[in-house]
């Protein structure tokens, strides 16, 4: 018999952990009318969608860089930034 998270690929593995850490941020940015997706994991690098009252906010780079990009680097260190990717 086989553990399930033991035959998961390392890439779903990550994007599994990123996701749940968005899972923790959400909340915050789902209370300003915004919302986030998660897009993809890249090299290390986590792609992520801005939505809602996030499109055009003059805050979202500063939420991205640092709220959502500190968060995602301090729980799983081995990503080395996120970036925000257009519709």
């Amino acid at each position: 018999m086989t553990d399930q998270a033991n035959t998961e690929q390392p890439d779903q593995s990550l994007q599994s952990r990123v996701e749940r850490v968005l899972d923790t941020i959400r909340p915050y940015i789902q209370g300003d009318g915004g919302d986030i997706e998660l897009v993809g994991v890249t090299d290390g690098v986590v792609q992520v969608r801005l939505v809602g009252a996030c499109v055009g906010c003059m805050h979202a780079m500063m939420t991205l860089q640092s709220g959502i990009e500190r968060m995602v680097k301090q729980e799983i260190p081995e990503i080395r930034g996120v970036e925000a990717v257009p519709f």
